[in-house]
């Protein structure tokens, strides 16, 4: 059946075309896209139910930006053979990208390190084993998104040697993303989830819940989700919380139900969807764009170091 995310005037391009001129725009409308939103989403939801202390540092915007700047610190430090992320540095990038203040980045760093998401090594801090698998997983999927809308073979090039891939990748990709409006200002509906714990789960759960079988109707997508309370169990939140979050949706009509409140099926708006989607768009330009330089460094037998970056400064 056709695309039920897009009207009929639309035309759908080939994603490789989209992905070619680096629009989020043209990328949201190309061919395949909502498939591979659809695929990311449930893949999200899916990496919290195997590692949910990993996965929780992710499901927040805030943390998710900490997150972005920890990483590309970390292995460019790794590239100039010396890693140098530590409790300071934390606070230092954390100020430097306008992300949080001195206390949060702290706060942050060391939940990091109770829930052993980093750990000590030599006079540093370096991301656990764990955290590698889930960071490995987590660009794998992205990659996986790519080559379905352009048929390149990313994933598998990546999955062959993924900790040497990750020193290259990780540096160019978080200052892509850091630097980007569009990844730092999500839109309003966006935002309602994402700054709030877990809140982005939450979010991912109701895209991977979009019935797809079913046309919307009026601007609103069908899930296959009724229940507050199960979707709070699920992400270990309470209900009251997920309940704020919903109703703070709903007041601005990106969220509501298609009959009774509680015993019918949610829906979501289609301005909604259209937040998430040139979100999880602006994620893959990026990380398509982390790819290229990557792998030119591979083949130039160079790994990525600060002269590499376009400012040197940027993570300076």
């Amino acid at each position: 059946m056709g695309n039920v995310f897009e009207s009929q005037d639309d035309r759908a391009e080939d994603g490789s075309a989209a992905i070619a001129t680096g629009n989020a725009d043209r990328l949201i409308a190309s061919e395949g896209f909502a498939a591979a939103v659809a695929m990311m989403s449930a893949e999200f939801v899916a990496i919290h139910e195997i590692a949910p202390r990993a996965a929780a540092l992710f499901a927040t915007q805030q943390r998710w930006l900490l997150c972005q700047a920890a990483l590309a610190e970390h292995f460019r430090g790794v590239a100039d053979g010396q890693p140098c992320l530590s409790r300071r540095r934390m606070a230092h990038l954390a100020l430097q990208h306008g992300i949080a203040s001195r206390n949060t980045a702290h706060a942050f760093f060391d939940e990091a390190l109770k829930y052993g998401v980093i750990r000590p090594s030599q006079e540093a801090f370096v991301p656990s084993d764990e955290t590698l698998h889930i960071l490995t997983r987590w660009y794998s999927l992205h990659f996986r998104a790519l080559d379905m809308l352009d048929g390149k073979t990313r994933n598998a090039a990546f999955l062959m040697a993924p900790d040497d891939w990750l020193v290259g990748l990780a540096p160019v990709a978080g200052r892509t993303m850091l630097s980007n409006p569009g990844v730092r200002t999500p839109g309003p509906l966006y935002t309602i989830f994402t700054w709030a714990d877990a809140g982005g789960l939450l979010m991912d759960r109701l895209v991977a819940g979009i019935d797809r079988t079913v046309a919307r109707v009026d601007g609103r997508l069908l899930t296959d989700l009724s229940s507050i309370s199960y979707m709070a169990r699920s992400f270990g939140l309470s209900r009251a919380h997920a309940s704020r979050k919903i109703a703070e949706a709903e007041s601005i009509d990106g969220i509501g139900w298609s009959g009774r409140r509680g015993h019918s099926r949610i829906w979501i708006s289609h301005a909604f969807y259209k937040e998430y989607a040139r979100a999880q768009a602006y994620k893959l330009l990026a990380l398509d764009k982390a790819f290229i330089a990557a792998a030119t460094q591979r083949s130039s037998g160079r790994q990525v170091s600060k002269m590499d970056s376009d400012d040197p400064h940027a993570f300076s």
